[in-house]
């Protein structure tokens, strides 16, 4: 077999890359005028929603069905807000409030947005389960640990943003919830049986594909009751024999970002993609780290080399090609020029609604009496979440009680000297001890303990999963971090009229 031109138009279609700047390179244009299907923005890309869609206006220009991913998963995963925060609350919030119209409504709301950038592929929800709260990637990207809320809220998710004419994609497929590893750095392993799976981290997903998703991502775990061997995005059992042929899907398998370590690690990007397509992957994801065309041209050329070799048989590229054809076909079909969002307010509404107190204290009183001094205890998150996402409370009380100071500490900064000067700061005012998945970070645990033991009277806002309620004199868990949830948090510390 030859290296003809149909063959790498084929390897061509399956390539979704990204790239640098605010405007696509010359590289990217050139490559989408000669067969390129698909790219994938990051926050790099975007500077505001109008400047994304004069991007997406220029691809289209060189293929009116150019497919147009981004990680838009709102909450803590956010590209097109990552600048600001987000203007709606995550997954977990979601759930917690356990409303599939408002779900629906809200994302819904988000694909009105994406579908007036010009941006017809997001790869969201995730459909997870998260059975482990010490999962280090997942956890409020979830919408709970529980199967069957997960599902239902997976498939009012899924409606409301197919509802705009953006394809949604469950993930990460077979279920990345139960791990206590971050497939950026290295390969988590599912250990569940069979049985397990099917009756916990496959329910979403099957559900998902039930209600018509267009897309499903992979994860790079390693599920050794279904291929001992090989992550799922490599492994045919996983992707062919279950997702093809027990759940049925029959739309387009992308492989979560094939730079990442879990795959990348031992078989390089070029090789892990030839084994992904072959496995039963359609299109792969790349970019995130490796936005070039140096790139993108490798990946293509080692799925074509694999068919020359016979590593990869031609007819499953071919099929791969077709269903990201027939994809763009779809998003095309159903592209349209939607109104502005509906309700503006409805990401801070959802916010709200999330909130969840608990007064342990008559010392504990709501609203804050005076501007407080807030300590703001900030870990260092995986590498979805955008490192430079603003989040917290101080911000948005600051406006809303003038005088209000705040202390941001770091692992590292978190010191009993530093802990005693936040002390200092607050003699006198209220103390408002913000944390984010402490029940996680033990350096977070214990600097919280010592301004709680001095600060009987504190109020404690958990912006992560709230492993206890019982700390502080109140407690609240916003059960999520983005911008909304701060806002919503601050409203209720400054009894603003607003969360009545």
């Amino acid at each position: 077999m030859k290296r003809g031109p149909e063959l790498l138009r084929l390897a061509e279609t399956v390539v979704f890359p990204g790239f640098e700047g605010k405007s696509p390179p010359d590289w990217i244009r050139r490559r989408i005028g000669e067969g390129l299907a698909g790219v994938v923005l990051f926050s790099r890309n975007i500077a505001a929603p109008s400047q994304v869609a004069d991007l997406t206006a220029v691809l289209r220009g060189e293929n009116p069905q150019v497919l147009v991913g981004i990680d838009e998963e709102s909450g803590e995963v956010t590209r097109l807000e990552a600048a600001g925060g987000s203007t709606r609350p995550g997954n977990f919030a979601l759930g917690v409030v356990d409303d599939t119209d408002l779900t629906e409504e809200l994302a819904a709301d988000l694909g009105r947005d994406l579908a007036l950038a010009g941006v017809n592929l997001n790869f969201a929800p995730s459909a997870d389960v998260n059975s482990n709260p010490d999962n280090p990637v997942i956890g409020l990207r979830s919408f709970g640990a529980d199967p069957d809320l997960v599902a239902r809220h997976t498939v009012a998710w899924i409606r409301g943003m197919q509802s705009a004419g953006v394809a949604a994609c469950a993930k990460h497929f077979p279920g990345h919830g139960d791990t206590s590893v971050d497939s950026h750095h290295g390969v988590p392993l599912v250990a569940a049986a069979p049985g397990e799976l099917r009756d916990l981290a496959l329910v979403p997903f099957r559900a998902a594909i039930e209600r018509g998703v267009r897309t499903v991502m992979t994860g790079h775990l390693l599920v050794s009751a279904l291929d001992p061997a090989m992550p799922a995005t490599l492994s045919r059992p996983v992707l062919h024999d279950l997702l093809r042929v027990e759940l049925g899907f029959e739309g387009v398998i992308v492989t979560d970002g094939i730079e990442m370590a879990a795959v990348s690690g031992p078989y390089g990007i070029g090789g892990a993609s030839a084994l992904a397509v072959a496995a039963g992957a359609d299109a792969i994801c790349v970019g995130g780290e490796h936005a070039d065309e140096e790139t993108a041209l490798g990946i293509r050329d080692a799925i074509v080399d694999a068919v020359i070799e016979g590593r990869l048989p031609e007819e499953r590229l071919a099929d791969a090609s077709r269903r990201v054809c027939d994809l763009a076909l779809w998003t095309t079909a159903h592209r349209s020029t939607p109104a502005g969002s509906g309700a503006p307010s409805i990401g801070l509404t959802a916010a709200r609604r999330a909130l969840r107190i608990t007064r342990r204290s008559a010392t504990g009183v709501l609203p804050l009496p005076a501007p407080p001094h807030v300590v703001e205890l900030a870990p260092e998150m995986n590498l979805a979440i955008e490192k430079d996402t603003p989040w917290g409370v101080g911000e948005p009380l600051g406006k809303l009680l003038p005088g209000t100071t705040v202390t941001r500490l770091t692992a590292s900064g978190a010191t009993g000297g530093a802990i005693e000067a936040a002390l200092a700061a607050a003699a006198e005012r209220p103390l408002v001890v913000v944390v984010r998945d402490a029940h996680r970070h033990p350096w977070q645990a214990d600097a919280l303990l010592h301004l709680l033991a001095a600060r009987a009277d504190a109020v404690v806002v958990e912006m992560g999963l709230p492993g206890r309620s019982d700390l502080g004199a109140v407690h609240i868990a916003t059960h999520g971090a983005s911008r909304v949830c701060g806002q919503a948090a601050a409203e209720l510390l400054a009894g603003d009229p607003g969360t009545a």
